[in-house]
């Protein structure tokens, strides 16, 4: 009676161990080619992150720039630049995407520049 409990346990515990790791999202090749690029870039130069979301009901990724000054950039799914959301002089982009910062949703961070 003792071993089938001993064994019973010893079962539970090596099963419960057993934990899923989170799937990696599955990027675009686009995406992966501007990221390895960003990676050869100097540090200084280097953009901050590429964030996943989804805008409008598709995915996009949200590229931040180094410094304030520079626009941001977005692009779909097949690299397509669809605009710049914030950045430059004034902070507020290129106009073309004024409701990205409010309506974008289920963020999934890719990359950062160490």
């Amino acid at each position: 009676m003792k071993k089938a409990f001993l064994l019973l346990t010893v079962i539970i515990i090596v099963c419960s161990s057993f934990v899923k790791g989170k799937a990696k999202p599955v990027l675009p090749a686009c995406i992966k080619q501007k990221i390895e690029t960003y990676k050869k870039m100097e540090k200084h130069e280097q953009p901050q992150s590429v964030t996943e979301y989804e805008y409008k009901g598709k995915k996009v990724y949200y590229v931040v720039m180094p410094c304030c000054d520079f626009f941001s950039e977005l692009y779909d799914a097949k690299c397509n630049l669809l605009g710049h959301p914030d950045g430059g002089i004034t902070g507020k982009g290129d106009g073309k995407l004024p409701d990205f910062n409010d309506t974008k949703t289920k963020e999934k961070l890719i990359w950062k520049a160490k």
